[in-house]
């Protein structure tokens, strides 16, 4: 028997569980996945994580240090299969009597890894932050070389140019479903029966695993997009665990938003955002070409699909990748100048810029001989070559974390309807999310993310306005449901992701935030005046966060908001000076890339 096992079973005897999850009184009995909870944060304390030179494969400065916790895959059995997470960690540069802990984050997605998060220490918005905290990163069960999922060959991975119709043909809605039916056959086949243990709840139980591995009392969490959901459910299924939370660009934590109705809302939230690129590329006709006003711009857009359509840029780039790389500059303004431009430079004969944009990146021949390459990597130095790793999780996440419409014909109706008002990504939203339509592994039900008054220290959320894939009212519903949170808004603006970005306002709360847990005032709004809102709390009878949603009373509560002015605008970029200009990257505020609905 390895050590790992004689502890667990050590530690699976009735004396040794009792005690961290026992009922309160009246309540339910604890579930089985909570009694393992409490066995696999035992074990992650003794054990800890033996930290050392990160693996090659990461590309990681050695700074960085490395390390993995053990989670089990199924938490109702925590003695059963356990699975790998990769850690990465930066020490505190600080005094070690100024430490504060660590400060776990995660960029969302699904499917994101936050192993280069270390690296935000040399940042100048993040430095005083590093000298308090060790900035931890990880890869999430499913990701990279953490057990990682995995749904079709890479040698099969399409790579040719593909089409983006606006309002796709009823043969093209055909050939898209049985796609979709494919893919959610080949998670399956090879994810194996796994498959439906990679949800959002495990995340959350993973992040407890977590703090307990990393020897914190309680965890100082800080997640982006999709990272903000799964932070929710932590701190609805542990909150006495919760130090200091800040949840940056929030999804909608409604349980029946979760997925479906989620994505409806971020399709229409994209329209708009679209709308701001296409405003602020018509101010800068001079520099583009595109334009002066945003239906010309629009215009254009459109005369570049059609050529792509019929002469794909370099062979490769088609309308999808097109398309692709449109959305992706959606998440964040700085992307805007190099879009801009390569729309531009294309339809004045030069596609180079477009390509280097929009071009799938080359296929790994090498690893594409061998269709086993995902599965084992789990066993080598190296992080899962499967290019598609990202995209498998999304989908495993999002198809087990709810229900979906498994007859098209509601998502034909819907989708339909909403492309008429937001057809920029509406139907790529559809073809990314059809596999959901005909998973084949069980459902979660959807936490009801609540908690009351006093039950969590202050949580900070950050939203800007016009975030497209997190579309603002997501923020608004946490801030209520998260009774004391306090919600800093960026006003007028849509980058995906705003903690330790360009605005210096958004920074100063951060930063104020994890250094003393200073929030903004209680009494404040975000427009200078004392308010109070109603907020549902738990009664008396109401037993713990799994509590039926009836036994809650509503409550008035002081509203806790502060806004901030926009960062400025990106500064127009002619062709000669963009090759300066790089993209955002997965740290925090340099434009999140993991895609909350990444296209396939």
């Amino acid at each position: 028997m390895k050590p790992v096992a004689l502890l667990l079973s050590a530690l699976l005897t009735p004396a040794a569980v009792a005690t961290p999850t026992a009922a309160a009184p009246g309540g339910p009995a604890p579930s089985p996945e909570s009694l393992g909870v409490a066995v696999a944060t035992r074990a992650a304390e003794t054990l800890g994580i033996r930290f050392g030179a990160c693996p090659a494969a990461e590309k990681l400065p050695k700074t960085v240090e490395c390390g993995t916790v053990e989670v089990p895959l199924d938490y109702a059995r925590p003695d059963g299969t356990r699975i790998p997470l990769t850690v990465s960690r930066i020490k505190a540069s600080g005094p070690a009597g100024q430490r504060q802990g660590a400060l776990v984050f995660n960029p969302g997605g699904p499917g994101a890894s936050s192993t280069s998060f270390p690296l935000a220490a040399e940042l100048p918005a993040w430095q005083r932050i590093a000298a308090a905290y060790d900035l931890v990163g990880y890869a999430p069960r499913g990701v990279g070389r953490s057990a990682p999922v995995s749904c079709e060959d890479p040698a099969r991975r399409p790579q040719e140019p593909t089409l983006a119709p606006t309002h796709p043909s009823e043969d093209f809605k055909r050939e898209r479903i049985e796609r979709a039916k494919a893919y959610a056959r080949g998670c399956a086949e090879r994810t194996g029966p796994g498959l439906r243990h990679y949800h959002s709840l495990n995340n959350a139980r993973d992040l407890e695993v977590l703090r307990a591995a990393l020897g914190e009392r309680r965890l100082t969490y800080m997640g982006g997009s999709y990272g903000t959901y799964f932070g929710a459910l932590y701190a609805t299924l542990f909150p006495q665990r919760v130090r200091r939370m800040v949840l940056d660009a929030p999804v909608n934590p409604t349980p029946g938003k979760i997925w479906y109705e989620s994505n409806l809302d971020q399709s229409l939230a994209f329209e708009q955002r679209w709308a701001d690129f296409r405003t602020w590329a018509a101010k800068h006709d001079r520099v583009y070409g595109l334009g002066k006003t945003a239906a010309e711009v629009a215009a254009s857009y459109e005369k570049v699909r059609a050529k792509l359509a019929t002469a794909p840029a370099g062979d490769r780039v088609g309308p999808g990748q097109l398309h692709r790389a449109m959305l992706a500059g959606m998440y964040s303004d700085r992307y805007w100048p190099a879009r801009a431009g390569a729309l531009g430079a294309y339809l004045k004969g030069d596609p180079k810029p477009l390509v280097e944009q929009a071009a799938p990146a080359p296929r790994d021949t090498e690893a594409a001989k061998d269709g086993k390459e995902a599965k084992d990597a789990k066993d080598s130095e190296g992080p899962a070559s499967d290019p598609g790793n990202g995209t498998a999780v999304y989908t495993a996440v999002e198809c087990n974390d709810g229900p979906w419409p498994e007859d098209f014909a509601v998502w034909d109706h819907d989708n339909t309807l909403l492309a008429r008002r937001a057809p920029f990504e509406t139907w790529d939203n559809v073809w990314a999310n059809l596999p959901c339509a005909y998973w084949p592994a069980p459902r979660q039900t959807p936490l009801d993310v609540r908690t009351g008054p006093g039950v969590l220290p202050p949580v900070l959320i950050l939203a800007a306005e016009r975030d497209a894939a997190t579309p603002y009212e997501g923020a608004l519903e946490l801030h209520r449901r998260l009774a004391g949170s306090a919600l800093v808004t960026e006003r007028g603006a849509g980058t995906h992701g705003t903690g330790g970005g360009p605005n210096a306002c958004v920074n100063g709360y951060l930063e104020r935030y994890l250094l003393t847990g200073e929030v903004p005032d209680e009494a404040v709004g975000g427009d200078g005046v004392s308010t109070e809102e109603e907020t549902e709390v738990p009664t008396a009878t109401a037993a713990g966060p799994l509590a039926d949603p009836s036994a809650y009373t509503a409550q008035k509560t002081p509203v806790r908001r502060a806004s901030c002015a926009p960062h400025p605008e990106p500064d127009p970029v002619s062709l000669e000076r963009q090759a300066d200009v790089r993209e955002p990257s997965d740290l925090p505020g340099q434009g999140v890339t993991a895609r909350l609905g990444a296209g396939r």
